[in-house]
Order: C-alpha cells, then structure tokens, then sequence
C-alpha cells in the first residue's frame, strides 16, 4: 500500500491518478492536506517569497512524520529547498507548458477593450501582462481552477491567465480561449510537470520510482 498525499482539490486528485496510472501502482490510498496556501486565500500569489513552501508545507511535514510515503506535487509548487530528508524521486515531462487565455465571451486577449479586467495569480504574469498591454486592468485572484472561473463566469474579471496544463487535465479544454505565445508570456520551467517527493530513507519508494521509472528526471 503506497499512502499518497495531495492538496484538497480536483486538480490535485487528477495528478495523483495520473502518477498511480503512469507507474502502475496498484494498491494505493489517497490522503489529502490543507497547505497554507488552500487556509488563506486572500494573500495575492505576487506577495509569496518566490521558492516558499506555501503550497507543500503540511504534506512534507506529513512524509516526514511518517503519514504518507509519496506527495505528489505540481512541480512548479515546490519549496526553493527541498527539507532535510526528503527527495524528488520523480520529475514528469509536462504535459503542456503554455499559459493559457479564457475569456467570458472567448475573445482574444489582444482584442479586449481598454479597461478590461484580468484575473492573474503570480507576479511572473503580472508583469509580463502589464507590459503586454498596459490599459488592461489586472486583478489578483485566487482560489483552484474553478474557484476562478467561476470570478469570469460571475462577471468579476472579463478574463482569466491559466496554466493550459491545469484546464487540459481538469477536461477543461472547452473554456481554453487562446494559447498565450511563449515569446511574450513565458511559463514557469516547471509548469505542467509533476513532481513526486519521497522521504530519501524509503527504499520501497525508490523501488517504485527511480529503478523503474522512464520519465523521472534530476531537479
């Protein structure tokens, strides 16, 4: 039995299932905890120290306690440092690396009117929107991926920027208005990558995932 634990949301149990399914784990158990990123979700993304372990803390101290043998993380989630005791055993290719365009009326975001609101989540895309077009108004939002669209289906924001990844899994395809072009909104390096970390004593993991793995890779 491999105890695996996640951040409480769909997203999260869709990139656990898609671990179990690419390394064939057949018996399994799926444990989810609350980060200090899912506790406050008022604090914007752009005021989080860049490497914190703002969406990881709880499940690593958890692997560290003993509750979980694997957390499985989006790769771009994970802490600058890595605690002592613990290893990424496992770095997916990303499935998609693009930042993605959703507005409510699918218009392009180089077609939006003067004013017009967009929903970001990180200082990377806060910047590379203001200096893309300066007269678009841009919003903090938070919350999982349908916490945010839900913002655009309400009228709060005319538009949302998302990891194309995150709607690909979600089986959200359909809300994708644009592609965004990787010369003027370039992505995280980790972005659509999924990480699953490990505490380095756990032998039984190591099994699992470094010997008979084809796709993890070195951080």
């Amino acid at each position: 039995m491999i105890r695996i634990g996640i951040r409480p949301s769909i997203l999260a149990q869709r990139q656990a299932e898609e671990i179990i399914q690419m390394y064939k784990i057949q018996k399994y158990k799926i444990i989810k905890y609350k980060t200090a990123g899912d506790f406050d979700k008022k604090t914007p993304l752009s005021e989080v120290p860049d490497g914190s372990d703002f969406f990881t803390d709880t499940i690593e101290r958890a692997l560290l306690d003993g509750e979980i043998d694997i957390a499985v993380h989006s790769a771009k989630d994970l802490p600058g440092k890595i605690p002592d005791g613990l290893e990424i055993v496992a770095l997916t290719q990303g499935i998609n690396p693009y930042d993605a365009f959703v507005s409510r009326k699918n218009i392009f975001l180089e077609k939006l009117q003067r004013d017009s609101k967009v929903g970001v989540c990180s200082m990377r895309r806060k910047k590379q929107l203001a200096n893309y077009n300066p007269y678009i108004k841009i919003t903090d939002v938070r919350g999982n991926i349908n916490e945010r669209l839900q913002l655009l289906d309400n009228g709060i924001v005319d538009g949302l920027i998302l990891a194309a990844a995150a709607l690909m899994r979600l089986g959200l395809e359909n809300r994708l208005t644009q592609f965004l072009p990787l010369e003027v909104f370039a992505p995280h390096p980790m972005q659509g990558r999924l990480a699953v970390e490990s505490c380095s004593d756990n032998h039984r993991v190591r099994e699992i995932f470094c010997e008979k793995s084809q796709v993890n890779q070195t951080l």
